[in-house]
């Protein structure tokens, strides 16, 4: 009788213990006690994550599923935990400010089969990455990252662009999904219920969702370097959003725009492939309580990893950039366009205007070759790089996807070796592993030769430019090109729409300084004198609200001589700070930012198509007396967009300045202390 008691003690002590094994949790809160993430593992891990009690996201799986049928977070066996805080100071080199605090606490969970999950709680939200110590060469047919919402509510949707997605004429030809894969990032926002989602449309991250009490839930991804970019999906029609990402690519032919893209044929049944131990994307969960707070988010840039070695020779700052204006200069005694003359006078521009760059856009190098040694016979290119450099003027090469990837060593090589700064690439248009290793490796090259590289035609920063800072900017944005030929969308709105959602992400390169602006019924497009939407001092606030470290001036040299006042400003607006504030805002309204470089302080604020009277707070100056530089929408500027008045104000002792912005419109103020 004693040895069945014993043995039914036994049978129950070890039930017990596998029970204990089977279903573990765990809470990890955030430094200030305010976001808590709790993490339950069992058949899957899942995660749970409240701000002050609230729940901003329900219980969300995330595992990865291997080419050996193994997976990482299924029926996972724990094998130890342990947990970390970290409190430090992030010296940002290139960037919106030039300190981040980085403050987290970190749980950390080891898994047999040589795996673990790391997550962290900031006080900004969480973020959750797998990490594979394999010894031996696997691939991973999918990931599951799914992002369980509480119920149904808002979100401000990118979705992949239809007529982008129609573009693919060869490759992904089994579904319309899959065509989905090629397109080049430029999106606007849909604001609508989850349960509106729709049906087969993929959309990009970052992604905000309204969440309880006027809280704020933003989807991103981080320090993405050798997987595919995750694209988010609702295929229920319920509350769920689920990554998605492209399959790893077969065969790809070159094609698309001027035989310069990679057009992908066939496709492999997983998304990527690995010789051993990586650390995979970090997926993070952004949290704000109020809007504007998102507008100022380091996330992805604290997740990124750190940059290695010295990236002191990086020089940020203007462009004067030739294809938006389409070379139309005029008062010359040349014909305009792509030849000597017309460059060098945009170098004249831009060393008397004090620009540190121009880039010689699309129709310098042989079109249809796809090679970057051939250069049309009209550009002397030796010529224009010794012209500049006695003029303080570097030079940027755009270069087509498929030319540069011919031979990245030796391109880079040559062109620095003749004095060119950098590269412009466009037309990448996928996020493929081997995409995104691609501009991994671009930047690696670049960098051992001290070029900047400008990803144009991509898509979103992932923290690359933290990496490698000598990426200094990414498209990945609805930029203002598009007003060439689009008539219809709705810029002004996206404007006070994207700062919330896409630069969260990071720097974008949306080109911006039109001297040709128009009200909403006056606009129109017009493809070789293109006009903004807008004000002209909205023109003007985007140099401030638009984080780019590399920033184009998209309009031509003779527009801006003729408004002196308004170039004199744009030359003078730094492209990197030393701090940042975001001081209002509400998603697609308005918005308001105030950036600092050495002891000046620049304020920008856009409106939508509503005429908006705001109330600034510049109590971030703290004491002293102060003037300012102030730009704003003349009293005729809902009529005529260009109409502008400028002023000189002494900064209020309360520090409270009141704002007036006409529809459309915008206001910037460059305020600088007073000593006398």
């Amino acid at each position: 009788m004693r040895n069945n008691t014993f043995l039914i003690l036994l049978i129950s002590l070890v039930f017990c213990q596998a029970n204990i094994l089977a279903q573990k949790q765990f809470t990890l809160k955030s430094p200030d006690s305010k976001i808590e993430v709790n993490i339950s593992i069992g058949k899957t891990i899942e995660y749970s994550v409240f701000h002050q009690g609230d729940l901003m996201l329900d219980r969300s799986a995330a595992s990865m599923t291997l080419g050996d049928g193994f997976n990482y977070g299924v029926n996972a066996e724990l094998e130890k935990s342990s947990t970390r805080t970290i409190n430090q100071t992030i010296d940002a080199l290139i960037y919106k400010k030039n300190k981040i605090e980085d403050r987290y606490n970190e749980l950390s969970l080891k898994f047999r089969g040589d795996y673990s999950v790391i997550f962290r709680a900031y006080n900004d939200g969480i973020a959750y990455r797998f990490v594979s110590t394999s010894k031996k060469p696997f691939v991973v047919v999918n990931e599951q990252a799914d992002f369980n919402f509480p119920g149904d509510t808002k979100a401000f949707i990118p979705y992949v662009r239809d007529n982008q997605s129609k573009r693919a004429k060869t490759g992904y030809q089994n579904t319309t999904f899959e065509m989905q894969f090629y397109n080049s990032f430029e999106n606007i926002y849909e604001h609508s219920l989850l349960s509106e989602w729709i049906k087969g449309r993929l959309a990009f991250s970052p992604l905000v969702i309204e969440g309880i009490n006027g809280k704020k839930v933003c989807l991103a991804e981080a320090d993405l370097m050798n997987y595919p970019g995750m694209y988010l999906y609702n295929e229920t029609g319920g509350n769920t959003l689920s990554g998605v990402f492209a399959p790893y690519p077969d065969e790809i032919k070159q094609g698309g725009h001027n035989m310069l893209q990679g057009e992908v044929y066939s496709v492999e049944p997983y998304i990527a492939k690995f010789e051993g131990a990586t650390e995979f994307p970090w997926r993070a969960v952004i949290i704000s309580s109020e809007d504007y707070e998102l507008a100022n988010n380091d996330m992805v840039y604290k997740l990124a990893s750190p940059a290695r070695g010295d990236y002191s020779w990086v020089k940020p700052g203007k462009v004067a950039w030739d294809w938006w204006n389409s070379w139309n200069l005029y008062g010359v005694d040349f014909k305009t366009g792509v030849n000597n003359e017309t460059y060098k006078y945009y170098i004249d521009f831009a060393s008397k205007s004090g620009i540190e760059y121009v880039i010689l856009d699309e129709g310098w190098a042989v079109n249809l070759q796809a090679d970057l040694m051939q250069v049309v016979p009209e550009i002397n290119l030796k010529e224009l790089i010794d012209y500049a450099g006695k003029k303080n003027v570097g030079l940027i090469l755009w270069a087509g996807y498929w030319a540069l990837n011919r031979d990245m060593e030796g391109i880079c090589k040559h062109y620095s070796e003749m004095g060119i700064k950098g590269f412009k690439v466009d037309f990448m248009d996928r996020d493929d592993q081997l995409m995104v290793d691609f501009h991994r490796k671009g930047a690696q090259i670049a960098a051992k030769y001290k070029m900047l590289m400008d990803y144009h035609g991509t898509y979103k920063p992932t923290g690359l430019q933290r990496t490698y800072p000598n990426v200094i900017n990414f498209e990945g944005v609805f930029g203002l090109e598009q007003m060439k030929w689009d008539a219809d969308t709705d810029q002004v709105t996206y404007d006070v729409t994207m700062p919330f959602i896409r630069q969260v992400a990071g720097p974008v390169d949306y080109t911006q300084g039109a001297m040709r602006n128009a009200t909403k019924s006056n606009y129109r497009s017009v493809y070789s004198e293109a006009m903004s939407q807008g004000t002209r001092c909205r023109q003007l606030a985007q140099y401030i609200i638009f984080e780019s470290p590399l920033n184009m001036l998209c309009d031509n040299p003779s527009n801006y001589m003729r408004e002196k006042e308004c170039t004199e400003y744009i030359a003078s607006v730094p492209t990197i700070w030393d701090n940042t504030i975001s001081l209002n805002g509400e998603i697609g309204k308005y918005i308001s930012i105030a950036r600092k470089k050495g002891d000046v302080w620049y304020v920008g604020s856009m409106t939508n198509w509503d005429a908006r009277s705001l109330e600034l707070d510049l109590s971030f100056l703290g004491e002293g007396r102060f003037k300012g530089e102030v730009f704003k929408d003349g009293v005729n500027a809902g009529k005529a967009a260009r109409d502008y008045r400028k002023e000189v104000i002494d900064i209020p002792v309360d520090r409270k300045l009141p704002v007036l912005m006409a529809p459309g419109g915008g206001y910037v103020i460059k305020i600088y202390p007073v000593f006398n």
